[in-house]
């Protein structure tokens, strides 16, 4: 486990699945914490937890985005989890779908990191983590068209920033799962009208048997947070899916 006592870490979507997991993890490596969601029932169940500060973020919002980082301050590593999962093929895919797995999956990413960025290049040092995803550039998955593109997007953001920062102290990469037990993974699995056997079909296709704990996801968060050698990289994480 990587040692990251006093770093200011700033998660998204920090209220439940990796993100929730991702917090813990942090704070367990020595980090403080700035937790943030815009669902803020479930935001406040992390409220109390020591070396975490919450706060309701709409990522969807530059000027939201913006606000909270001046507030922030210092931030050392910036974890962009928030995203959305849309099923379908092109052409059941709507205009209103792509707009916003964009939004959502690749531009909230932006967002946060030209929030950020500049003050890690004022100190020539800082981290940026982006969530991708196996289906991306990575590997093509039937019935999810929207996701796939935007998520093949942020492995091109991660790649571009990495070539444009790198000499200059900036590590960026990419984390890319495969099928995470998670709250929407389970609204998905109930949106198909028979929960236990979408469920047994989706671990059916892991060749390790089952799915990820998104603890399991975490951990390579915090490894990449204290990896100080890789950058421009994306780490599949997939339990052997892609192999």
């Amino acid at each position: 486990m990587a040692e990251l006592s006093g770093k200011i870490v700033l998660i998204t979507a920090a209220a439940q699945g990796i993100g929730r997991a991702s917090v813990e993890a942090f704070v367990r490596a020595g980090a403080k914490v700035i937790a943030t969601d815009i669902n803020a029932a479930k935001l406040a169940e992390l409220e109390g937890m020591a070396g975490v500060t919450t706060r309701i973020l709409d990522v969807l919002s530059a000027e939201a985005v913006n606000r909270a980082v001046a507030e922030i301050g210092h931030i050392d590593v910036l974890f962009n989890c928030a995203g959305v999962v849309h099923s379908g093929t092109v052409l059941e895919m709507s205009d209103t779908d792509m707009d916003f797995a964009l939004d959502l999956n690749v531009r909230a990413q932006i967002r946060t990191i030209k929030a950020v960025l500049p003050q890690m290049l004022e100190r020539r040092e800082g981290c940026i983590i982006n969530m991708a995803t196996v289906a991306s550039s990575v590997k093509g998955v039937p019935n999810r068209a929207a996701y796939t593109i935007s998520k093949a997007a942020v492995i091109g953001l991660t790649k571009s920033i990495a070539a444009d920062y790198t000499t200059q102290g900036i590590r960026v990469n990419a984390i890319a799962p495969g099928t995470v037990d998670s709250p929407s993974l389970h609204e998905r699995w109930h949106a198909t009208g028979d929960f236990e056997a979408a469920r047994k079909a989706f671990i059916a296709r892991q060749p390790i048997g089952r799915i990820a704990r998104p603890e399991e996801v975490a951990d390579l968060a915090v490894y990449l947070a204290g990896a100080t050698y890789t950058t421009g990289q994306v780490h599949i994480i997939d339990g052997g899916w892609t192999a």
